[in-house]
Parts: structure tokens; sequence; C-alpha cells
């Protein structure tokens, strides 16, 4: 595909069926893998180049997904701020504790960066980071501008492929031994669960843009669970592992927030 494309729920039709279990071919699996090696030199850590917040780009939260942290959208960070945007790390390393206490420290975090700027923030969250993006954004819309997701299964989060759903079984496990600061089995169906499912249903106010990119291409997460009805959804051709650091993806987070206008906190 040449590049990302924006797609309405009814051009899309007959494929947004949601099939019960997920299970990419078996060339999508290959090609998800392989995609580590073409984005992994973009993480490497490097020195950062040092660039002056441009007061006409909104301030940008970036929140990574699961079992990953800040490194995992450094490329992106460092892409955003050459174009002039002040952003900030979501504190989270690894994303793999209960949803409830990661989505009160994003909430936190975006506090912070709100009133640090005295702006309203833009959040772009991949994969379960744009779980916690959207339920910090209905706890706190008068701090949020935008809220982009990357392959977020907003609709259904547990819409994963069996590798990632057994390593959801391990990490819920472990923690009922007793492992301290892992996702527990209330987070995937006791009262976390069904609270987060009450934030990710809650509307996302007028005046937040809302938009959901996803790729037919994702191994990992089952694309239609993307589809949230709230969202603009808008289809690219990277791979799920690697949207962080994907330069298609990048562009399109770009370009969405260059659409944007700051606005004070005070409006």
């Amino acid at each position: 595909m040449a590049g990302p494309v924006a797609r309405s729920l009814e051009e899309l039709g007959d494929l947004l069926t949601h099939p019960a279990g997920f299970h990419p071919p078996v060339i999508t699996a290959v090609r998800e893998n392989l995609s580590i090696l073409k984005v992994a030199g973009r993480l490497l850590p490097h020195q950062r180049t040092e660039t002056e917040p441009d007061p006409a780009r909104v301030p940008v939260l970036l929140v990574p997904g699961f079992f990953s942290g800040d490194f995992a959208l450094a490329p992106m960070a460092e892409a955003l701020r050459e174009l002039g945007h002040w952003t900030s790390r979501s504190g989270i390393a690894p994303n793999i504790g209960c949803t409830r206490e990661l989505a009160d420290a994003v909430e936190r975090r975006l506090e912070e960066a709100a009133e640090r700027t005295g702006r309203k923030v833009a959040v772009v969250g991949w994969s379960r980071g744009g779980t916690l993006g959207k339920i910090a954004t209905v706890r706190r819309p008068d701090l949020v501008s935008a809220l982009i997701t990357l392959g977020t299964p907003n609709t259904d989060p547990l819409a994963v492929n069996a590798t990632l759903a057994l390593q959801l079984q391990l990490i819920t496990r472990l923690s009922s031994l007793g492992v301290p600061g892992l996702l527990g089995e209330d987070c995937l169906s006791g009262d976390c669960a069904q609270e987060v499912r009450g934030w990710l249903l809650a509307d996302v106010p007028d005046g937040i843009a809302y938009t959901s990119v996803f790729s037919l291409d994702d191994g990992v997460i089952d694309w239609r669970a993307c589809l949230d009805p709230q969202a603009v959804p808008v289809e690219v051709s990277a791979t799920h592992m690697s949207m962080g650091a994907d330069p298609e993806v990048i562009d399109v987070v770009a370009a969405l927030l260059a659409a944007l206008q700051p606005t004070s906190l005070a409006a």
C-alpha cells in the first residue's frame, strides 16, 4: 500500500465481522516478527537533538504499548520534537501492570504536562497505551485536545493473538502468586475489567479529535477491534510491533497533530 488511507466504517463493509478468536495468517505473523529488525536500529540509544518547542504546535503525551516502555516511542517523540512539539513521556516501564493503576498514572502525567505547558495536550497511545489514553481522555477531557490511538483494540481489549493471550495468562498467574506490579485476573474479567469497559464505552466529548490508526497487516491485535465507532479510522501498512517507530505511522501522527490549534487550559 502506498500510504495511509482514511477509511469509513461503511467502506470496510463485511470485513468488520469480528471472528471468534484472532488467528492471523502465517505470512502476517512472519512479517510481524521480521518488522522488529526493520526498526531495531531506530530504537538504539543515541544523543538527542536539542530543539525549541514551537508555541504554534500542541504539546503531546506519548503512551507506550503492552510489555514496552517509553523507549519504544522514542523515534516518534524525537520526530515530533524536531517539528516543534513539546513531548512528555508516560513514565511507564514496562506496561504490564493493573489497568486501573496505570490509567491513574497516565492521568497524573497528563495533568503535569498540561500544567507545565499551560495548554491542552494531545494524547498519542500505542496499543494498550491507546486504551490508557482513552481512559485519561474521558476522565479528564478538560486537559485533552486530541486522542490518537495506534493499533489499539478499544472495542475489545482482549482481541489478541494466541501468543499474547498466553503471555497475559502467565502474567496474571504470576500476579496471583504474589508477584507485585503485574496485571491481575481482576483486570481481565473482574471489577477492574468492568470499570475499564465502562470508560471505553464512554463518549469522547465533542471538540476532542479522536483518530484510530490501524493496519490490516497487524499480526498481534485484531484490527477490527481498533475501529472504535467514535474514532476516525486511518489505515496504514505498518505491522503492530513497528508502529511506534515506523516512518509512515510517524508521518500520519505528525500530520494529525499539525492540523490542531494549541488551546489554553482556560479555553
